[in-house]
């Protein structure tokens, strides 16, 4: 199987990707989300994305910056509407982190869940997933997770294990 890093934003996003992928990947979550503020939200999101992760027996790892880092890379579009230009630049600089630890840990593909969500625009963030993958030279797979029903899916399953829900991206200006 190939070896396939996921980009992980939360638990109730990740738990139906994560049982997709799984059936033709070795997967790996990676969690990169300076956009999430504040602290404490990106803590209990990193925490039960982590432990979801334990629970499956998969491994888990987090890319920590400091999201001041994030506000610069922002800068100039904090008014930009949900699914503008501001969202582009997060899901790209996000992307490419992803893709950078792939390729300097062995993978053959990456991915995010990111397109599980109603309130993202999956074509936006292919966009930016395959732009990435040109730069670091690795595959991009190609996602809608929210089609076939699978955030409802992934709703059902957030229920099942009782995950927090929050009620926003994560990033303080959406």
């Amino acid at each position: 199987m190939k070896k396939l890093l996921l980009h992980v934003c939360c638990a109730p996003c990740s738990a139906y990707v994560i049982d997709q992928l799984q059936k033709d990947y070795d997967v790996i979550l990676f969690y990169f989300n300076p956009n999430i503020y504040p602290e404490i939200e990106y803590e209990i999101r990193k925490n039960e994305s982590e432990n979801y992760a334990k629970k499956l027996n998969i491994n888990f790892v987090e890319k920590k910056i400091d999201h001041n880092i994030w506000l610069e890379k922002i800068k100039g579009f904090e008014n930009e509407p949900e699914r503008g230009k501001r969202c582009f630049i997060c899901y790209k600089y996000r992307l490419e982190e992803t893709a950078k630890y792939a390729e300097e840990n062995g993978f053959d593909i990456f991915t995010s869940t990111l397109s599980i969500s109603p309130h993202k625009d999956s074509a936006m963030i292919n966009q930016a997933g395959y732009e990435v993958s040109k730069t670091f030279n690795m595959e991009y797979l190609e996602s809608d997770w929210k089609k076939d029903g699978g955030f409802k899916k992934s709703c059902e399953i957030s229920k099942e294990n009782d995950f927090y829900r929050q009620n926003y991206c994560g990033c303080e200006f959406s």
